[in-house]
């Protein structure tokens, strides 16, 4: 059975404040969520050739996870049975977007451009006293 859809305003996973944020957090910080939102930015797939772009995850976890979004008004089905992003959903592209330029970022901090070792950008030990 899939798990309850979080809404904002009402208690969700870790928070019973009913805060839009927690619910979002829950919803979009289940396993595969926001890796099925960013295939679908460039548009609609039908629900085996986003498996294929998700790393064959398992179609019980797949179909769970396009049923919540779904039902939390995240992506709709075309005529085709094809999946895409409401424009609700469309609407989360900017942040994806800059987590993407952020997880880069983080990247290089850790490892350097083309996977050398970069000098930290984050301050030493020393640099805080």
């Amino acid at each position: 059975m899939a798990a309850r859809v979080p809404r904002p305003g009402e208690p969700v996973r870790g928070s019973a404040t009913g805060r839009p944020l927690m619910a979002a957090m829950d919803l979009l910080g289940r396993r595969w969520a926001l890796r099925i939102l960013w295939e679908l930015r460039a548009g609609p797939l039908g629900a085996r050739a986003l498996q294929a772009r998700c790393d064959q995850m398992s179609s019980s976890v797949l179909y769970e996870r396009l049923d919540e979004l779904t039902a939390a008004g995240l992506l709709t089905r075309d005529g085709a049975g094809a999946y895409l992003l409401t424009e609700l959903g469309a609407a989360l592209a900017p942040a994806l977007e800059s987590l993407d330029s952020w997880a880069r970022r983080w990247a290089e901090v850790l490892h350097g451009p083309a996977g050398t070792r970069a000098r930290s950008l984050l301050p030493g030990p020393a640099e805080y006293r």
